[in-house]
């Protein structure tokens, strides 16, 4: 039996030692995306299947960030940071995405948006988007939350023709500032 304790105990605290290892790489990978600057007082939470999360990191701004792979349709590098005033917005995003016929999703997301139960963004909150095949060749992708604006009120084009930033989704609680070249 006095063999067995330590036996025992070293199990524990190998498997205690890995579950650590494995929580610091989770929010290591979700961090990813976050501007330099934000990293280190950035939130980090996982969701679960049901939608709600955990917080892996407590932050000190607003930067909220999360790990995006092995939702459907996602790359197996996605992870995603935006700001914490947007949690609300994500979490519904994720109950839509998650209705797998698309038909049914557009519909559900247009009666949402019609209806004005679609959670709207932060005005002006940046979000963060980097997905590829693997982190060493994912790319970021930046947008600007701007919900209800339109071409009239930003003096933005609502198409990429000119080649600057312009406005996707205008007069939407969707509407965002498309960045290109990122």
């Amino acid at each position: 039996m006095k063999r067995i304790i330590p036996v025992i105990l070293s199990v524990l605290t190998v498997s205690g030692g890995v579950s650590a290892q494995t929580t610091a790489e989770t929010i290591e990978r979700a961090l990813a995306a976050a501007p330099r600057q934000m990293h280190d007082g950035a939130t980090v939470i996982q969701w679960k299947a049901d939608n709600t999360y955990e917080t892996l990191k407590k932050g000190t701004n607003r930067l909220l960030c999360f790990d995006r792979s092995g939702e459907p349709g996602r790359q197996p590098f996605a992870v995603q940071c935006t700001s914490i005033g947007n949690l609300e917005r994500v979490a519904q995003n994720r109950k839509f995405e998650a209705m797998t016929d698309t038909a049914a999703r557009q519909a559900a997301l247009d009666k949402a948006e019609a209806d004005g139960s679609r959670v709207k963004p932060e005005y002006g909150s940046v979000w963060y988007d980097m997905n590829g095949p693997d982190q060493a060749h994912a790319r970021i992708h930046v947008t600007i939350a701007v919900p209800g604006a339109t071409s009239t009120s930003t003096g933005l084009p609502d198409n990429p023709k000119q080649g600057g930033v312009w406005l996707m989704n205008p007069g939407t609680s969707t509407a965002h500032i498309m960045t290109p070249g990122s």
